[in-house]
């Protein structure tokens, strides 16, 4: 699974018969977060998030229907993480390369665009960071600022 992202809710995924993206709602379970510092935004995404996880439930016209609206019905996740099982849903973790068969379609044809995971830097990185870097990418940081601060406090204060 090196270098392979977990896909957390808020993921935007297209389907290659359809015209927009959408994004993905994880509905199988409440429990388990990933890159999510107060564990309430982003839950990770399971095989066991089928039928229609989506946030607008479309991808738009569906090439497959005669450009008639999309209606997705997931019926299951190819190319998941299988050494990892969350349990309840049961269900095993969808990567960034994984892909959703489509009723419709008949194929995978769902693929993941962004896994819906965010960077967010802790105490260390910015200790870590090139001061002198740092001065001429953002010029209006003060590094040494950041340093004696909480970064979570400072992201959610902005």
């Amino acid at each position: 699974m090196s270098l392979k992202e977990k896909v957390v809710q808020g993921a935007l995924c297209k389907c290659q018969f359809g015209t927009a993206p959408d994004k993905l709602v994880v509905l199988s379970h409440k429990k388990w977060y990933a890159n999510d510092h107060e564990a309430k935004e982003k839950l990770i995404a399971t095989t066991k998030d089928i039928g229609v996880p989506f946030q607008n439930k479309t991808f738009g016209s569906c090439a497959k229907s005669n450009n008639n609206p999309c209606v997705p019905n997931i019926t299951k996740w190819d190319g998941f993480y299988e050494k990892e099982k969350y349990d309840p849903p049961g269900g095993y973790i969808i990567l960034k390369d994984s892909k959703a068969t489509c009723a419709i379609a008949g194929t995978p044809c769902v693929e993941i665009i962004k896994s819906g995971q965010t960077g967010q830097p802790g105490k260390q990185n910015l200790k870590n960071a090139d001061k002198e870097l740092q001065a001429n990418v953002n010029p209006l940081v003060n590094m040494s600022d950041l340093e004696s601060i909480d970064p979570y406090e400072f992201l959610n204060a902005n």
